[in-house]
């Protein structure tokens, strides 16, 4: 007779489906992805609003908090901006090693813009004083124009240029290696020519950054990025292209 503390060597082991490879990598570049959408949209054309569209910002009464939750956003962006490549490399690098730290150094790139428009945006909120008059008041108005315009410019060479250079080079390799459906990177590859001449024309003086053109021109990449993400964080990678590109590397010993 079998007692309760002893096995029951009858019962088959329970089944557990192995992990896809990577899965985890996938996960945490999609969510990064999206984050990146989530928390750049409200701080560029909500929280930053009061000093974008009031040339006396620095001489009324201000919305500081809401600029500097602006601030907190974009630093979160641009964190998860370099995330997304770095999380990515060691995947993305067994396709081509160029293309992948090609997508690290122009993440950065972009999320260094982005922290210079938080400073100075955060700037312009350390230099609100109400009771300025005179010479001081003049003073605080130009340069807080300056740093607006700085701003501004970051937001032209970052947010306004680099994706179209991600897509380019992230596309081609998730393209080149099925490791997610090729019609997602297809949108960011056919999207990035029109998405660098509109944000050329910009640099330029040709174009403005809120124009149909630059709307039209960014809906192709804003949906290759969110379609990624959301991929990326609900499906993983395709296991086939994993173990293609693993058995690459050993190939390649």
């Amino acid at each position: 007779m079998q007692t309760s503390n002893t096995p029951d060597h009858t019962r088959p082991p329970t089944f557990q489906p192995p992990r896809a490879p990577f899965r985890g990598v996938a996960t945490t570049a999609g969510v990064m992805y999206l984050i990146t959408i989530v928390a750049s949209i409200p701080a560029q054309f909500v929280s930053y609003a009061p000093v974008l569209n009031n040339a006396d910002y620095v001489l009324g009464a201000g919305a500081d908090t809401r600029v500097m939750w602006g601030g907190l956003l974009e630093v979160i962006t641009a964190l998860a901006c370099i995330g997304t490549a770095v999380v990515l490399f060691p995947v993305v690098r067994r396709q081509h090693e160029g293309a992948a730290l090609g997508f690290v150094t122009a993440r950065v790139f972009e999320a260094s813009l982005i922290i210079t428009g938080v400073v100075a945006m955060l700037s312009v909120v350390t230099l609100r004083q109400p009771s300025a008059s005179g010479a001081d008041a003049a003073a605080r108005l130009v340069t807080s124009e300056a740093l607006v315009a700085a701003h501004d410019w970051t937001f032209i060479l970052g947010p306004g240029v680099m994706p179209g250079i991600n897509a380019v080079l992230l596309g081609y390799v998730m393209y080149r290696s099925g490791l997610v459906p090729r019609a997602i990177p297809a949108i960011g590859l056919l999207g990035a020519p029109l998405f660098l001449v509109a944000g050329a024309a910009t640099v330029v003086g040709v174009n403005e950054p809120g124009s149909v053109w630059t709307a039209l021109a960014t809906l192709p990449i804003f949906a290759w990025e969110a379609s990624l993400g959301v991929w990326l964080t609900a499906r993983g990678f395709k296991a086939d292209a994993v173990r293609r590109l693993c058995a690459g590397d050993q190939a390649s010993v």
